[in-house]
């Protein structure tokens, strides 16, 4: 259940089932049964209002608020507008016996328990006006009936004006908006809910948005076989006088299975602070050329510690040039500011917001479409780095990530996981899933280490989290990183 659905793609799956079959408003009536299920699972009984739209969102509120007056809530309905006649939900709207009192403002204030059944997330228009004066006025708990009014489904982006939800309950896949800030912060609890839509449904579809996960990618396992030179080699170039970005880059790519790692160090004295640290690691003054020349060296991580340049932009053009696989961040990206072209041919970027703007301009509200459009552009794979991490692949392909912990918004955690996901493209995993499996382990391990986070914490933590993903079997794979659905 790793697909996301816009809200258009959501409306094409329920379409499909009801054209193979299943009425509609049976869809509503286990729709509505789910979010009342829901309510009664997790609050008491109280005096609840439920605020009814005119759509399909609408129509699951007379269903709610039915099933919770059958259980013996006090319950009242507002309705923003009618149902239009002959629709499903004008056919609920009929079958509720109970009170019907004004959409207002003052009603909703009075409530010990509110349900927004006003739009959900197919969200054509702003909420404002009474809408957003009656939702606002709102000072009890509120549960939302697909998505919280106000929060585009697509893009979590508030239109208007959105009131927050202690309760989401939505239904057969999630949307963008339930893990995309600010609506992700909106939702409160998300329950995703089974109404009866065949997952049948979902190749004619064809998504391309994926919450990420293991489902989505198969960690490399070395063979029996396997010695150094298979789990591939890896080259940090470090800058002078920032040589903490490149060690801990090189760190993560080494705790990740990279099975050589090369500090390509810019002068004697760099070189001399480089070889004092971890005794694993080679350290070369030989230049980009030397360390070019070596075919075996085929994964590179260029920017963390380096200014934003011409030396660094060239350096960046010289090893795609090669043929290899370069991850660019930091100082290669703000090398390329205004110049998204310099960065073409790159395996991956990993730009944080800012970096992102002065490469590609600002993302604005569909930041999905954004990275999707710099994939494709640079023939990168993108990922935005932030709270809710988007991975774009040049050919469509988005997966957002939502276990990063707040610990991880401190200074060097982004070379972490640019190491991060160097070794696994040296070992042979494809740049989407290397990302993906990436940013996922890297939000993985600092869940467990928790406040106090520092840079340095995470790739120690890495192998303990290898371990368990690896003998639960999820994420796995045979050698060299081929990829396909956990069993």
């Amino acid at each position: 259940m790793d697909e996301l659905l816009t809200p258009d793609e959501m409306a094409r799956a329920d379409a499909a089932a009801i054209a193979a079959g299943i009425p509609g408003l049976a869809l509503m009536e286990a729709a509505g049964r789910a979010v009342a299920r829901a309510v009664m699972r997790r609050f008491r009984p109280v005096r609840t209002l439920v605020l009814a739209g005119p759509g399909n969102n609408g129509g699951d509120g007379y269903v709610i608020a039915r099933l919770l007056d059958q259980a013996g809530w006090p319950v009242a309905l507002a309705a923003l507008a009618p149902p239009r006649p002959g629709t499903d939900a004008a056919a609920m709207a009929a079958r509720w016996r109970g009170p019907v009192v004004a959409f207002s403002a003052e009603r909703a204030a009075q409530a010990g328990l509110v349900v927004d059944a006003v739009f959900g997330a197919g969200l054509s228009k702003p909420v404002e006006g009474l809408a957003a004066d009656v939702l606002g006025a709102a000072t009890a708990p509120v549960v939302a009936v697909d998505m919280p009014s106000g929060v585009d489904g697509a893009t979590g982006a508030v239109r208007g004006f959105a009131k927050a939800a202690a309760l989401t309950v939505t239904f057969f896949r999630l949307k963008p908006g339930h893990l995309l800030f600010p609506g992700r912060g909106l939702c409160g609890e998300v329950v995703l809910a089974d109404i009866g839509l065949p997952a049948a449904v979902l190749p004619g579809i064809a998504p391309l948005a994926f919450r990420n996960g293991p489902g989505l990618w198969r960690l490399p396992v070395p063979g029996a076989e396997s010695h150094k030179y298979a789990r591939g080699h890896v080259a940090v170039v470090a800058g002078p006088g920032m040589t903490g970005a490149a060690r801990l880059v090189a760190g993560a790519a080494r705790r990740m299975g990279a099975g050589l790692l090369t500090l390509l160090a810019p002068d004697a004295a760099t070189a001399a602070v480089l070889r004092a640290g971890d005794p694993g690691v080679m350290v070369s003054e030989a230049g980009a050329d030397a360390l070019l020349a070596d075919a075996r060296i085929g994964t590179w991580v260029i920017g963390p510690g380096l200014p934003p340049d011409g030396a660094t932009r060239a350096l960046l053009r010289q090893a795609v040039g090669a043929g290899r696989q370069v991850v660019a961040d930091a100082g290669a990206l703000r090398a390329a500011a205004g110049d998204p072209d310099a960065l073409a041919g790159a395996a991956a970027l990993t730009p944080h917001a800012g970096e992102f703007s002065a490469v590609f301009g600002p993302p604005g509200e569909d930041r999905i479409a954004a990275v999707r459009a710099a994939a494709a552009r640079t023939g990168a794979v993108v990922l935005l780095k932030g709270a809710d991490t988007i991975i774009a692949a040049p050919e469509g392909r988005v997966a957002i990530n939502a276990n990063a912990p707040p610990w991880l918004a401190t200074g060097g955690t982004g070379d972490v996981l640019a190491g991060i996901t160097a070794g696994l493209l040296a070992q042979g995993m494809p740049p989407f899933e290397a990302a993906c499996a990436a940013c996922f382990l890297h939000g993985e391990a600092a869940t467990r280490i928790g406040p106090g986070l520092v840079a340095e914490d995470i790739a120690d933590h890495l192998p303990s989290i290898l371990s368990a993903r690896l003998s639960s079997r999820q994420g796995c794979s045979t050698p060299r990183g081929l990829l396909g659905q956990s069993d």
